[in-house]
């Protein structure tokens, strides 16, 4: 057998190199990029393995752990999943910033392989620096904090454990069923060592992502069920994106007459005028969506993991609705009693529709989906209406924002108000330039995902709409984006601090307390000049003053050769409507009149659950 002898790290970025996908026909590498902070426990034999193939797999250093991790997941996003960055950090600190980052790829069943360096496995230097020692179990250190957010986790403790363990990696990654983050930590000691590794491993090979069928039988009881619809609903998740399913399910609820509501992370799978869509569904949803959605009685579920934004804490549905749920995981198409058809969305759908022919829903019912889009269309144009008022509300905003942006141009939003807002505002234009990281609603998100979305397609623009309080938490990626030469632009609605969790601590009876910058423990409220704080890392920048400047100022950014910000003061208190309900937690005593009427409110609001179906 031929060998080659290198170190372990040496093999891990050989074998890297050498995995391969094909993407619209061409072969394109699986792994494209690394983002790295070397420090302790990478930055000698890792980084050195890197830098050896630097014109081949290119590293792109981070500002920060946490947001290189979220770039990552940013580009694999916008590439549907089918290619995955590498994010790389030193062990301690460095590794525990990319916690969060794997919590959300797991959320979102996004694929990201992250490589953290580790303690000695001959522990004869212990404790090293950054080692957080457990007194009863010395082989755990801050590394196995992964094991709570990732789909496969490993430590190799000898160098031949890569040549089982990265396949395995590969595996999850490309997974539709278990895709989500692969962690791999790497001991200081095992990354240095040589070892004779079969030259075979290092071969070339070609991935391709696997389209599992659905059983012949639920594919016959999910047909019988569906002819018996009198009411059906198509809600469309993110499986669909990710499985290409857009438009053989357009052609599908189009002859059939069946209306379709999108999920948070299915939301642009569809144009905002296709002409079976009826807009988002859910507690950040339109009226029109959840409307149909109350008076159906078969849903369709496709690609969805059917979370309480989406089900409004299980409201949504009348209490005899029957699902059927089409997804490539089990486990989430088995969710509430729904008859689980377990398979790829877009290869089950053409099968549903090649059994379906000739039937098709009622026609009142179909348009009874169109008329209530109508009046929800009619409702936006009235939100986002310009006024005479000084400061412009979230819907303002987001409609001269959306108006202005090209065809192409991909929205990126995540955390507090604006994930409703650009929900509701937001109308798509072209498939896939939606992306609203709403899974684990990291606030952080936004910019970093922005670098990684305009690697991933250099043709379109990536928006990133965030407020104050996400700027302030992590804003540094503007700088990696000036640096790198990736275009993004940034809109900055300031509100005066965590805005929407003062809504929801005033709607549920509480005092506004802590979220907005003016009611904090501070010496002093003031603003952050955002403008002058992202021009010092390299972004052009310009201050818009109204709304009425807005477009101007969009237009100008759209012209731009570089990442570009503009920050405007925008309307704490105004948001545009929603008609679901969510279950939070209200206390049962306190001394507020209003939070006992909210918990009160709270309770009755339960007795509407499906529970458990």
């Amino acid at each position: 057998m031929s060998t080659v002898r290198c170190t372990m790290a040496q093999a891990l970025v050989r074998y890297l190199c050498n995995q391969f996908t094909i993407i619209d026909g061409r072969k394109e590498m699986l792994f494209p990029g690394v983002f790295a902070i070397f420090g302790h426990g990478n930055v000698t034999c890792l980084s050195e393995a890197l830098e050896a193939v630097k014109d081949t797999l290119p590293t792109w250093r981070g500002q920060n752990e946490q947001s290189m991790a979220l770039a990552a997941i940013g580009f694999a996003k916008a590439k549907r999943r089918r290619q995955v960055m590498v994010a790389t950090s030193s062990i301690g600190p460095g590794a525990l910033n990319m916690v969060t980052a794997a919590g959300v790829a797991h959320s979102n069943r996004l694929p990201v392989l992250l490589l953290s360096g580790d303690t000695f496995v001959n522990r004869r230097p212990d404790p090293v620096m950054q080692q957080v020692e457990h007194f009863g179990d010395p082989s755990i250190n801050v590394n196995d904090a992964f094991r709570a957010v990732t789909r496969y986790w490993d430590r190799i403790t000898h160098p031949e454990q890569i040549i089982s363990s990265l396949p395995q990696a590969v595996a999850v990654l490309l997974d539709p069923a278990d895709c989500g983050p692969a962690f791999i930590a790497l001991p200081q000691d095992v990354q240095e060592m040589a070892w004779d590794y079969p030259e075979a491993f290092f071969k070339p090979t070609v991935h391709a992502i696997a389209r599992p069928r659905a059983d012949k039988d639920r594919l016959a009881q999910a047909l019988e069920i569906l002819k018996s619809a009198k009411r059906p609903l198509i809600i469309s998740g993110g499986g669909v994106r990710y499985s290409g399913a857009e438009e053989v399910l357009g052609a599908f609820a189009t002859e059939h007459g069946i209306p379709v509501a999108e999920t948070i992370a299915g939301k642009g799978a569809f144009t905002h005028h296709h002409p079976a869509h009826i807009g988002p569904i859910g507690i950040v949803g339109s009226t029109s969506a959840n409307a149909l959605a109350a008076e159906a009685d078969i849903i369709l579920a496709i690609g969805t993991r059917l979370m309480d934004f989406t089900t409004g804490s299980w409201t949504c549905f009348a209490p005899d609705a029957k699902f059927v749920s089409i997804n490539a995981a089990r486990f989430d198409a088995t969710k509430h009693q729904a008859l689980a058809v377990i398979g790829d969305a877009r290869e089950t759908v053409a099968e549903l529709a090649a059994s379906l022919k000739g039937w098709k829903s009622d026609v009142t019912w179909t348009n009874h989906g169109k008329s209530e889009f109508a009046k929800w269309n009619a409702a936006l144009d009235s939100y986002q209406r310009p006024t005479n008022e000084p400061i412009p509300t979230y819907a303002q905003v987001v409609g001269i924002v959306s108006s202005h942006a090209g065809e192409r141009d991909y929205l990126i939003a995540a955390a507090g108000g604006l994930p409703g807002e650009v929900m509701k505002n937001w109308r798509v234009k072209t498939p896939n330039t939606f992306d609203c990281e709403f899974g684990f609603s990291c606030m952080g998100y936004e910019i970093a995902a922005g670098w990684g979305a305009a690697m991933a397609d250099p043709t379109r623009v990536p928006i990133v709409m965030v407020g104050d309080g996400t700027y302030m938490m992590m804003n540094s990626d503007i700088y990696s984006t000036v640096l790198t030469g990736h275009k993004i632009i940034v809109i900055v609605c300031d509100n005066g601090g965590y805005a929407v969790i003062n809504r929801l601590q005033n709607g549920k009876g509480g005092a506004s307390f802590n979220n907005l910058i003016k009611d904090c423990r501070v010496k002093q409220p003031f603003a952050v000049d955002f403008a002058k704080h992202a021009e010092s890392m390299g972004a052009l920048v310009r201050k818009v003053e109204s709304l009425a400047d807005l477009g101007a100022a969009m237009d100008w950014a759209l012209g731009t050769d570089r990442t570009t910000v503009l920050t405007i003061v925008s309307d704490a208190f105004t948001w545009t409507p929603g008609d679901a309900w969510w279950d939070v937690g209200v206390p049962q005593v306190s001394a507020r009149e209003g939070v006992l009427e909210a918990s009160k409110g709270q309770l009755d609001g339960r007795k509407k659950q499906r529970v458990g179906v």
